[in-house]
């Protein structure tokens, strides 16, 4: 799927720009999803708390304010993901490879056999 913009054809950005003049709160929505994706992508979590007070502002967009509500209950841990370059996502490669033997071997075999797929895998 084709998110950026730029990676849009011409007749693409014509039909996109012609819905978004159509309807005001959907402009409005892809500046915020646009803007948050900059911060993930770019590692800008120093930038959330007023991300999150124009998305709580926005109060034509009760879905958005209510993500930024969510944000807001655990804000030092959600900017240091957005901030900090490490992650979670090579334990979670492995805990989601494990799982996935373990559902292929469910009512087959014990744990010695998983065990050894697990290690060999």
């Amino acid at each position: 799927m084709r998110t950026h913009p730029d990676a849009l054809t011409e007749r693409d950005r014509l039909q996109l720009k012609a819905v978004l003049a159509n309807c005001p709160e959907l402009t409005a929505l892809t500046e915020h999803v646009r803007s948050f994706a900059h911060m993930v992508t770019e590692l800008e979590g120093e930038q959330l708390p007023e991300w999150i007070e124009s998305a709580r502002a926005a109060t034509d967009l009760p879905s958005l304010s209510r993500f930024a509500q969510h944000l807001e209950r655990d804000l030092d841990a959600v900017i240091a993901g957005l901030t900090l370059p490490w992650n979670s996502g090579v334990v979670e490669g492995h805990v989601n490879r494990i799982k996935m033997l373990k559902r292929q071997m469910f009512g087959r075999a014990g744990f010695e056999l998983l065990r050894k797929r697990v290690l060999l895998a």
